[in-house]
């Protein structure tokens, strides 16, 4: 695509957020005028709850300027402070990919004040309970979007390993909803979390390691190929010409195996009983990638492969400890891509955005339609415009950022989200935000 075809097209896209934008604050089923439907019910139903109409009616100001989901007097974030803090959000999810939903988080959580307004309504409130699912779905919708451009992008670009993302979905999606399933009321990691943040800040050590002359010299083809590709920018080559190439598998099992795990996730949110139906469509969904065989391709004249039930397996880890804790798993496969499966980070982020997108196309769909969770469409369709322009941007400006940079990038955060969780786990409350 020419410079010019690709300006046009990106203008014309963000024509076609500000149109949706627009559409979106005129009306619409989950967007009527004052108030959503089900958020009318949710106050109706705390106000006929002995133990939570006090609470809300001392929260909700009658009068007072309608904010976020039309309540009276609850926070009012600014569009245009949500778009540009997206555009913040779509570039760091698609240059490293992962640390999109936190960085959401920050913003919807600690910047806009959304979460502490919800609380403000009491534990096990109605209306708590869908504010906090509103949030969630909000994060979850500007990860998705980015994690639809990283993916287009970075595999146009040469730059994504298909079928090690899709391995990793099909092991992220059934464990998302299987471990918790057949662990409820058993166990729980939450209690843990201090514990998991201190894993974090092991995984940034280990990172902070492979960056090292000694540890980079155990990634011999790595940093060969992001040599190579580093050389090719500097050059002005066309870097897609050498990029990922597929030369061993099929991705025949591969589609069945996610198509299989996306309906058992389904099946198990928006079908009443018979969960052993769900149950069998996972487990054949993660035989058949046993069936799928060794994996390989090259990436700027260095050859990389795997056996595609690694990921899988890793999927299914990594999912199961981001649903114990309640948190993303993005940041959790990039350590996996760059030291189980070896790859340089050129090629993590499109990677890990292809698996995170399958979780995120699985989880809005069962929230929206399952649980009828309504978000705010003015201000989604302001987030969704400055996540279109940061990751249009993202993938364009990390070939520019050295292999090592991208490591340290992440190394970064990692410590960030370790600290996170560290002092939430035993102090109770993170000294930083989302608090």
């Amino acid at each position: 695509m020419t410079k010019s075809r690709f300006y046009l097209t990106t203008a014309l896209l963000i024509v076609l957020s500000f149109v949706t934008l627009a559409m979106a604050q005129t009306g619409g089923e989950l967007t009527s005028p004052g108030m959503p439907s089900k958020m009318q019910k949710a106050i109706d139903s705390s106000l006929e709850d002995d133990q939570f109409a006090a609470k809300t009616k001392e929260v909700i100001k009658p009068g007072a300027e309608p904010g976020f989901l039309g309540i009276p007097g609850a926070p009012d974030p600014s569009f245009i402070l949500g778009l540009i803090w997206a555009i913040w959000v779509g570039w760091i999810f698609s240059t490293v990919g992962a640390f999109g939903g936190i960085m959401a988080g920050v913003g919807h959580i600690t910047i806009f004040g959304l979460a502490d307004y919800a609380k403000s309504f009491g534990k096990g409130n109605p209306v708590n309970n869908l504010l906090t699912d509103s949030i969630r779905v909000s994060n979850q919708w500007l990860v998705g979007l980015s994690g639809v451009i990283s993916s287009f992008n970075y595999y146009r670009m040469g730059r994504l390993v298909a079928p090690l993302g899709i391995c990793l979905a099909i092991g992220g999606v059934g464990g998302s909803w299987l471990v918790p399933e057949l662990t409820a009321g058993k166990i729980s990691l939450r209690a843990y979390i201090g514990y998991f943040g201190l894993i974090v800040f092991i995984l940034g050590l280990f990172l902070v390691y492979e960056i090292t002359p000694k540890g980079a010299a155990s990634k011999k083809k790595a940093k060969a190929a992001a040599q190579a590709f580093e050389k090719a920018v500097r050059e002005k080559q066309d870097t897609a010409d050498q990029g990922v190439k597929i030369i061993e598998g099929s991705y025949t099992f591969m589609w069945i195996a996610v198509a299989l795990v996306v309906a058992s996730a389904l099946w198990i949110n928006l079908v009443d009983g018979a969960n052993w139906v769900a149950y069998i469509l996972v487990i054949v969904g993660w035989i058949l990638t046993f069936f799928i065989g060794n994996i390989r391709f090259t990436f700027f004249g260095q050859e990389f492969s795997f056996k595609a039930w690694i990921p899988m397996l890793g999927g299914i880890f990594i999912a199961a400890i981001a649903s114990f804790l309640g948190v993303g798993g993005g940041f959790l496969y990039v350590p996996f891509l760059t030291s189980v499966a070896g790859l340089p980070m050129f090629l993590v982020a499109g990677t890990s955005a292809l698996c995170v997108l399958v979780g995120m196309i699985v989880s809005i769909f069962s929230y929206m339609v399952g649980k009828g969770v309504v978000v705010s469409w003015g201000l989604i369709g302001a987030e969704l415009i400055g996540i279109f322009i940061g990751s249009m941007i993202g993938p364009r400006t990390s070939k520019y950022i050295p292999d090592k940079v991208l490591k340290i990038i992440f190394i970064v955060l990692a410590f960030y989200v370790g600290l996170r969780y560290t002092t939430k786990g035993f102090l109770g409350r993170s000294i930083v935000p989302p608090f």
